[in-house]
C-alpha cells in the first residue's frame, strides 16, 4: 500500500526542504551567502562595542536566526567580499580572453578569406 495523500505531501515537502538546505550549504561555501542552511535570510551584522567581542565593529554575513549552536551561518564580511571579488575578477579575465580570441579569429578570417 502507498502513503496517504497528506503523508505523501509532507514527505515531499521534507524532501524539498532538504534539497533546498543542501543548495544553501553549497552556496554558503563561496562568496556572499544568500541563505543559511536553516533557510533563514542572511543579514549584514556589525558587532556593537557593547557586545563581548575582541573585535567590536567587525562585520558579518549572519543568518537572521543565528544562535551559536553550529546550525546557523555566520561568515566574516571581509571573507565573503574577498571571495566575490576573486570570482568577479576571474570572470572579467575570462571575458577579456574571449575578446582577445575573437579579435584573433577575425584577423585570421581576413587573411584567409580575402
Amino acid at each position: 500500500m502507498g502513503m496517504d495523500p497528506a503523508e505523501e505531501r509532507r514527505h515531499s515537502k521534507r524532501q524539498n526542504d532538504y534539497i533546498n538546505m543542501l543548495g544553501f550549504v553549497a552556496d554558503s561555501e563561496y562568496g556572499i551567502p544568500r541563505r543559511c542552511p536553516c533557510g533563514g535570510r542572511i543579514i549584514d551584522e556589525v558587532r556593537r562595542k557593547d557586545d563581548y567581542d575582541t573585535l567590536p565593529g567587525k562585520w558579518f554575513f549572519t543568518c537572521k536566526n543565528y544562535e551559536a549552536d553550529g546550525f546557523h551561518y555566520r561568515q566574516p564580511w571581509v571573507i565573503g567580499v574577498q571571495e566575490k571579488i576573486e570570482r568577479l575578477t576571474k570572470r572579467v579575465e575570462e571575458a577579456e580572453q574571449v575578446d582577445y580570441l575573437t579579435v584573433q579569429v577575425a584577423d585570421l578570417e581576413k587573411v584567409c578569406f580575402e
